[in-house]
């Protein structure tokens, strides 16, 4: 019986395919190998997708076929072609075994109904899932990787471009010249102007020029209005995303933000929040620093935002509502409605539910917390004046410091000295049969004296550097207590750098019908004694008042007990050396 073949032409997209001829151009070598063995071809199928699992459409057909006896033989360009996956592969093996198949031929190779060929093409397949699975695995790895340094995998976004000069394997994103500029406008009109998406959508394509990035067949098309939301929503704007999509595991991108994670929020609350997951959970600066007077229960912070309609002028809690309660209105189809953020810091009241302390708006807070700074902020001329009057004093600390030397060194030299008569006395012959000193007594003794022998290692090391780490830590705490203030209300300060701050100064802050209040640490005690009494430690320049009041102001400085700690200024009064 003459066999009956189909020719089958696969091509995938994904990377185990790059190197694979085009559908078009397996068809033509397979149409002229029939030609030139003179097979009957009853029907040519072709298939775009992958093997790597189970679910062909064509194939699928094709078994079906076999099965009715429509064809017995194959045609294909590689084993590949047919199977990289064991379910195809072993139905492909089944079909010889129940007879249905008896021939599948390649350029260069036949295989037929026989334990040899069939043990050989079967062992193809395996060899082509390994090779597909080694693949997916190392693009996987890839991929990770890419992500661990702060790259979207997945490419570009909308306002951005991936930059094609890179390095292979080091790809990155850049913001795109054309497009970045009118993205961020749609966040300003959506933000801060209250446009609705209709109408920010027809000014981004008619009026902005809006038009995607062409490649190749594709692109050079307008904005749609589905792509406008999934931006509006998507946290990469500002910073980070999420990959795997769907696993939880949020990266800080390595890309130039294009808007404030501030932003984002107003814009998620004019959407209702309708978005994915956030990258991580609302962070508040002092949560964790504080307790409550009352009831000594942590301090803890919420948020809240409002919306007053534009229509009706009614004002809702929008935090998880982007509905007007009075007329209906969605806020992103209101008139630029008015957005307000609001932080509370309230009493947990964990320990007492009936404690009555109210809240305190974040804005009230950091205006206390201000001032606090404000009361251990002192001039740059107090500061010199300090450390040169604790310089001098650093002489008198320098005899001390060597007295104690000398004396630890004495006893340094006395312990070297019993550890050297313990090892002599222990080999010494007399005491070969060990009646001097036994293993265990030596061993004992020897321990304890190199204990002591470390121990004074060490207090020489320390009072070597007391003075020079002393002065150290006083001139970094100086330096904090002069710039605090000001590095407080810059407007890129961070909410880590703020507790950092506020944890530097106070471990233990207060909160009390809704005031503040601290026992500062270290030195920044006194700093703030002294500023609340004399004020002229935080005059910057001396005034015609002051100098006729007080004279020269170190000479003041030098004979005020309040600014010494003592009337004689020694160390022992000095707060600068007793507070650190």
């Amino acid at each position: 019986m003459e066999n009956k073949y189909f020719i089958y032409c696969r091509k995938s997209s994904e990377q185990e395919d790059r190197q694979v001829l085009s559908l078009d151009s397996q068809e033509k070598v397979l149409v002229n190998l029939a030609k030139e063995e003179k097979l009957n071809v009853i029907d040519i199928l072709r298939e775009s997708g992958t093997a790597h699992s189970m679910g062909r459409k064509i194939f699928a057909e094709m078994n079906l076929r076999l099965l009715r006896g429509e064809a017995n033989g194959l045609l294909v360009w590689d084993e590949s072609r047919i199977a990289r996956n064991a379910g195809d592969g072993g139905m492909i093996i089944n079909m010889f075994d129940i007879g249905k198949l008896v021939e599948i031929k390649k350029p260069g190779k036949t295989y037929r109904n026989t334990p040899d060929d069939k043990f050989f093409l079967n062992l193809i397949f395996s060899m082509s899932k390994k090779e597909s699975d080694d693949k997916g695995v190392n693009v996987k790895r890839g991929l990770n990787t890419k992500a661990e340094k702060g790259w979207l995998p997945s490419g570009a976004k909308p306002g951005y471009m991936n930059d094609k000069y890179a390095e292979k394997g080091n790809k990155t994103i850049k913001s795109d010249p054309e497009r970045f500029p009118i993205i961020r406008k749609v966040w300003d009109h959506f933000i801060y102007q209250g446009y609705s998406i209709p109408k920010i959508l027809k000014k981004m394509n008619d009026e902005w020029g809006y038009r995607s990035p062409v490649k190749r067949s594709i692109g050079g098309k307008p904005m749609c209005r589905s792509q406008l939301y999934l931006i509006l929503r998507d946290p990469f704007y500002y910073g980070y995303f999420e990959y795997p999509i769907g696993s939880g595991k949020w990266r800080k991108g390595a890309h130039k933000p294009m808007i404030s994670e501030e932003e984002f929020n107003r814009a998620q609350v004019i959407l209702g929040r309708k978005m994915a997951p956030k990258p991580h959970k609302t962070e508040f600066a002092y949560t964790g620093l504080i307790t409550c007077s009352e009831c000594g229960a942590r301090i803890t912070a919420e948020e809240k935002w409002h919306t007053v309609c534009s229509v009706c002028k009614t004002k809702f809690n929008s935090t998880h509502n982007n509905i007007c309660p009075n007329c209906g209105i969605k806020t992103e189809d209101m008139d630029k409605p008015i957005i307000r953020h609001y932080i509370y810091y309230h009493c947990t009241k964990k320990k007492n539910p009936n404690c009555v302390q109210k809240s305190v708006e974040i804005k009230e807070l950091e205006r206390q917390l201000d001032i606090l700074l404000g009361e251990v902020q002192i001039s740059d001329r107090f500061v010199k004046w300090a450390l040169k009057h604790l310089n001098e004093l650093n002489d008198e600390e320098v005899e001390d410091r060597n007295n104690i030397v000398n004396a630890l060194q004495n006893t340094y030299t006395n312990c070297l000295k019993k550890l050297d008569n313990l090892t002599a006395l222990m080999i010494s012959p007399n005491n070969a049969d060990r009646s001097l000193l036994s293993d265990n007594e030596f061993k004992e003794r020897k321990t304890e004296i190199l204990e002591e022998k470390q121990k004074l290692e060490n207090q020489m090391n320390n009072t070597g550097r007391r003075v020079e780490d002393w002065l150290k830590e006083v001139e970094d705490k100086f330096d904090f207590a002069t710039q605090a203030r000001k590095k407080f209300n810059e407007p890129d300060i961070t909410i880590e750098e703020k507790r950092e701050m506020m944890f530097r100064i106070s471990s233990d802050l207060k909160l009390y019908n809704k005031n503040i209040d601290a026992l500062l640490e270290n030195l920044y005690e006194p700093l703030r004694r002294i500023t609340k009494g004399e004020p002229t430690t935080k005059l910057e320049f001396e005034t015609k008042e002051i100098k006729e009041k007080y004279g020269n102001l170190e000479s003041y400085w030098t004979q005020n007990p309040l600014v010494l700690g003592g009337r004689d200024g020694s160390r022992t009064h000095m707060p600068f050396l007793t507070q650190v």
